[in-house]
């Protein structure tokens, strides 16, 4: 290193090693000057990202004039020090301990294919055998994901660092005293007994094999290794595929700008859904005269079943017959704009081409805006919110940013089982000094990391956030300075909140006034302070009111357009965000340019090669809206790709309907859902490892995801399918896009065409081309050229509104569309589970993902479950106004008295046969997380037993 490579703020330190004068940074180690100057020096306990304990000694080396060997994984140089790496006492100390550590891993049959410990050991010719062995040690075997063997473990911590320092999870320790000494999870217990959640960060810590993914993977070298994006939760952590024989054997995290390595339980475990034996291969057709039935949806079909209803088809006769029934509805009527009879709902679960390329068909073949995708039941209200306010429905700051700010305040999110990768980082933050605000109605894991936790009452969040406003402005906390250069209303705002004090605001809530105002003061007051929520904040009838609350506590204290502070809305679905910014919403075009601008439209027209006009100014129906028109017959056609409604809508029992009586319904998926059951014609797509594509995750981060496997029999990419659909639809697309999902270097044809084309579309990416996107795999935009590195933080200088600055909006304090009542006394609320995702249309075909959480359950306070007359374990049913369902109590006391919590990725037991339909009046979302119900003992020969 010369000095002139360091920065200006640091002196190199002087030093020699092994003979040759070198030059080290302040806070670099021996072992890491000598790695980057050529030299290999054993290490096994160190980790780049576990630090260095110095507890193997493998790594030893001599220091002149002192009396001991020197780790050199955790020895800082100094200045004038004399250090040998080869010296005869240094090479035989490192030989010695590897050999003692081969004794304690003394089966050397289940070290992993590239075993550290081996590889190390090769290289200092160090022999096995020369100490005798550590007593045999038994395999644990009872966790259905990974394997433990103790005969491999040579104690070097780094899965107890893995677990504690990275994941937060503190699972992990080391017991026992001198030879006794040995790894445990929790109290000595068995790994499947344990409260381990299975990231799975201790496999891929490990030197040797002792703990491994328990399908053997770790045995033999994979044939190829493919790094791509994990297609679950908006975090958009990187993955590699380790594939032999077309089948991903197991998956390492990659050191993505959102993850570093990282993983949760189904990106390193769930893969395996892509091989399930229930993916669709071949074009499906309804046989004739075989009615739809929306009641049959809630239990899988059988074989025979699916037999009965649909015949086999080749993809000609499929495509030619989803497009002749668009056509027949099309040519029924001249009814065009938001009154056609033709509406398409997207996947947030694909690329962002595919999302772009599906609202372009759409609005170009049918002649309508009535396309929308999962953000309508996720954050509507949240963008409508931002849009409203700030001009802008991105996020302002990545999920990283907690590490910088003092406050963070998590409301209406569950991150520890929702975007478990996101919680590491904001444990993570908390061991360094940051201060936890934990709002939420459940008592979810994150509380115990909480620095002041605040259960109110649920649908009540308006209350508790305008008591802060108040406190804020009425204790003269307010940036008086942010808000007369950046906002708009202040004065409305201040006049609005006056009523609402912590005093006034406490009986409704439920958080003390002394808390509220304690809380208030402290987002105020810190150097940074940052707002993360959740569906808890979105999904009510009040939800685009709650967001506007929470944009203007960033606006009124200018915790905003900084490192570490700002407004982040967690995005549930890998692409949520890059199918928002793709145009898949029915009042927006690409980049958020609303239908109604006429220049945006005029724009769009000319790229895509549409009649002036065709393009109409009204904004188009939403998904509960397009349900309910199907439902009344107005709408009577629909194309749906990779979303299930059947299962993800509210009163799904109405959804079920809807698409029951639609005249025409083709349905592109990759499973036999509970929607494709519904369906005229069944497209068969591939799967997320399946394709080449961009993604983009709630860090406005694009990322690559690359082909890994080939697809199962005549699957087709989605890209593919929707180009073929639009040719039969008269329009003249040429993007030649592969049907295997695979993508050209280049951007003349394919995926890379329609990227490129995007781009035309949306300022926010023009300077990411497909070129650069392939070479660096990951870019966070705005991107203004193509040496623009991104801006992670937005909102540092301005606003995107027509006046430059943010507009404050008093919330109201409205409750919910539906309370408890006699008939139905408690509240219920919906949500995801660690292990399950969606619809769990792909995890509950993962066998790992299924095995840990196989069955639905309803969680309930012990105190409420007793007075009911249940315990855990037992079987119930609930109730509402809607719909009911059987399924299993589980017992946790982080639910709220008089709450029932219920997953919704069962389909047996579906959720959403429960919940309300009602609308936020901005957002048209619905209120998924609030309605009431009943919850019963289900006895055995009780009549309604099931």
């Amino acid at each position: 290193m010369k000095t002139d490579d360091l920065p200006r703020d640091m002196t190199p330190i002087a030093f020699t090693l092994d003979g040759q004068p070198q030059e080290a940074r302040p806070g670099e180690t021996l072992l890491q000057v000598a790695r980057r100057v050529g030299i290999e020096l054993p290490h096994l306990c160190h980790s780049d990202r576990l630090g260095s304990p110095g507890n193997c000694r493998a790594c030893v080396v001599e220091i002149e004039g002192e009396r001991v060997l020197a780790p050199s994984c955790c020895r800082a140089p100094q200045a004038g020090m004399v250090v040998k790496t080869e010296s005869q006492r240094a090479t035989s100390a490192r030989k010695t301990v590897l050999e003692l550590l081969l004794s304690d891993a003394s089966d050397t049959t289940v070290l992993k294919y590239d075993s550290e410990l081996a590889h190390w050991a090769a290289k200092a010719g160090a022999q096995p055998g020369r100490y005798p062995a550590r007593p045999a040690a038994a395999r644990d075997l009872s966790h259905v994901a990974m394997a433990v063997n103790l005969d491999a473990c040579i104690q070097c911590t780094r899965c107890i660092r893995a677990c504690r320092d990275v994941q937060g999870n503190d699972v992990l320790g080391l017991a026992f005293r001198g030879g006794h000494a040995q790894i445990v999870f929790d109290q000595a217990d068995q790994m499947g007994q344990s409260t381990c959640v299975a990231c799975g960060e201790c496999v891929q810590a490990c030197p040797t094999g002792a703990i491994a993914p328990a399908n053997g993977a770790y045995a033999r070298p994979s044939q190829q290794q493919v790094d791509s994006v994990c297609p679950y939760c908006g975090v958009g952590c990187q993955l590699t595929y380790h594939v032999s024989d077309g089948r991903i054997e197991h998956v390492e995290g990659k050191a993505g700008p959102a993850n570093e390595e990282r993983l949760c339980v189904k990106g390193r475990f769930g893969f395996d859904y892509a091989h399930s034996p229930d993916r669709l291969t071949m074009p499906l057709i309804r046989r004739e005269g075989v009615a739809k039935d929306p009641v049959a949806v809630v239990h899988r079909l059988t074989p025979e079943q699916v037999r009965a209803q649909f015949r086999e088809a080749s993809w000609d006769e499929a495509l030619d017959a989803a497009a002749a029934g668009f056509r027949r509805i099309l040519a029924s009527t001249s009814a065009r704009g938001k009154q056609s009879p033709v509406a398409g709902f997207g996947s947030a679960k694909g690329t962002n081409e595919e999302a772009y390329l599906f609202q372009k068909l759409i609005r170009s073949a049918f002649g309508t805006h009535n396309v929308d995708h999962c953000t309508r039941l996720c954050h509507a209200s949240s963008v409508a919110a931002l849009m409203e306010g700030l001009g802008s429905g991105v996020v302002s700051n990545p999920l990283r940013d907690v590490a910088k700010a003092e406050i963070v305040i998590v409301i209406g999110a569950n991150p520890a089982q929702n975007h478990p990768v996101g919680a590491s980082w904001i444990k993570n933050a908390i061991r360094q000094g940051t201060k936890l605000v934990l709002a939420d109605p459940r008592r979810t894991e994150l509380a115990r990391h909480a620095w002041r936790y605040l259960g109110f009452r649920s649908g009540t969040d308006v209350a508790l956030l305008n008591a802060m406003l108040h406190t804020i402005i009425a204790e003269g906390l307010a940036n008086t300075a942010y808000i007369d250069a950046h906002t708009t209303d202040f004065e409305l705002l201040k006049a609005h909140v006056a009523d609402f004090s912590p005093e006034a605001m406490a009986p409704v809530c439920g958080i003390d006034a002394d808390t509220i105002r304690e809380v208030a003061r402290a987002y105020a007051t810190s150097r940074a302070s940052m707002i993360l929520w959740g569906m808890g904040v979105s999904q009510h009838t009040h939800g685009t009111d709650n967001a506007r609350s929470l944009i203007a506590l960033a606006m009124v204290t200018g915790q905003i357009g900084r490192p570490g502070t700002g407004l982040h809305p967690l995005r549930g679905q890998n692409n949520v965000q890059g199918a928002s910014d793709a145009g898949l919403i029915p009042m927006v075009l690409p980049d958020y340019h609303r239908v109604s601008e006429p220049d945006a439209r005029h724009k769009a027209e000319a790229l895509w090669g549409l009649p002036p006009g065709s393009l109409g100014e009204e904004p188009g129906l939403t998904v509960v809206e397009i349900i309910n028109a199907a439902h009344d017959g107005q709408i009577r056609a629909m194309l749906i790709q990779g979303e299930n409604p059947a299962m993800s809508d509210p009163d799904a029992t109405h959804a079920r309907e809807a698409l029951a009586r639609l005249d025409h319904l083709v349905v592109q998926d990759i499973f036999l859902t509970e929607t494709a059951s519904l369906a005229d014609v069944i497209l068969p797509a591939t799967a997320w490892p399946e394709k080449t594509g961009s993604v983009t995750n709630t860090d406005r981060c694009v990322q690559l995801g690359r082909k890994a496997v080939p697809s199962p029999g005549e699957s087709r990419a989605d890209a593919w399918i929707t180009e073929q659909l639009a040719r039969r639809l008269g329009l003249p697309w040429r993007y030649d896009v592969a049907p295997d999902g695979s993508a050209t270097a280049g951007a003349a044809c394919g995926i890379g065409a329609v990227f490129e084309e995007m781009r035309q579309l949306m300022p926010s990416i023009a300077g990411l081309s497909w070129a650069r996107l392939q070479r660096e795999a990951a870019v966070i935009y705005p991107v203004a050229d193509e040496t623009d590195p991104g801006h992670p933080v937005v909102f540092t200088d301005g606003y995107p509104t027509p006046t430059g600055r943010a507009r404050l909006v008093p919330a109201a304090l409205r409750p919910p569309a539906e309370e408890p009542d006699a008939d139905y006394p408690l509240v219920l609320i919906t949500g995801r589970q660690l292990e399950h995702w969606h619809t769990g249309s792909m995890t509950r075909r993962s066998d790992v993902l299924g095995a840990i959480e196989p069955a639905p359950v309803v969680s309930l306070h012990p105190q409420t479950a007793e007075r009911l007359g249940l315990g855990g374990g037992d079987a119930a049913r609930v109730r509402s106004r809607r719909g009911q369902v059987a399924l299993t109590v589980r017992l946790d006391e982080g639910t709220p008295a008089n709450t029932a919590f219920i997953p919704f990725a069962y389909a047996e037991a579906a959720a959403n046969l429960l919940t309300n339909p009602a609308l936020d009046p901005f957002g048209k979302i619905a209120e998924l997380k609030y309605c009431a119900v009943t919850v019963e003992p289900v006895r055995a020969g009780h009549p309604h037993h099931s």
